[in-house]
């Protein structure tokens, strides 16, 4: 039998598979269910009723964007993501931030995301330091 796949494998094989430049390990989000990794190690088979997948991502299509504004809206089917650019973060009065990318998901699959992006911004943050939201702390007075 097969090893089933879990994040953790995707993210090692991902670093040991990318440049050897700075990029840091990703890790996907499956859409679909999947087991626990624990009783999947190398000779341990597949609990009957348990879903083995192998997730290839092909990237070859992407378009990457930047953001620094993000919308969380739901519903009780869905999580919608809205995603832009704000040319002028630190105006004041009403200002139009263009959407870009919207990202609709199930609860299950935000959920996921959540705890992945918590794993990594923890990592982050161990290896450089605490990440301050507070912009007025990350602001420096100019002389």
């Amino acid at each position: 039998m097969a090893k089933k796949k879990t994040d953790a494998d995707s993210a090692a094989e991902e670093a040991a598979a990318g440049d050897a430049g700075t990029e840091e390990p990703t890790e996907a989000v499956a859409a679909e269910p999947t087991a626990s990794a624990e009783g999947a190690g190398e000779g341990g088979g597949a609990e009957q009723g348990q879903i083995q997948q192998r997730i290839t991502v092909d990237d070859s299509g992407v378009d990457a964007c930047y953001t620094n504004f993000c919308r969380v809206s739901s519903t009780p089917e869905e999580l919608i993501l809205d995603l832009g650019l704000n040319p002028t973060p630190f105006a004041n009065g009403e200002i139009t931030v263009p959407v870009s990318q919207r990202i609709i998901m199930n609860h299950i699959t935000a959920k996921r995301l959540l705890s992945l992006l918590s794993a990594t911004l923890q990592r982050h943050e161990q290896a450089f330091g605490v990440v301050e939201t507070d912009v007025r702390r990350r602001v420096r007075p100019q002389s």
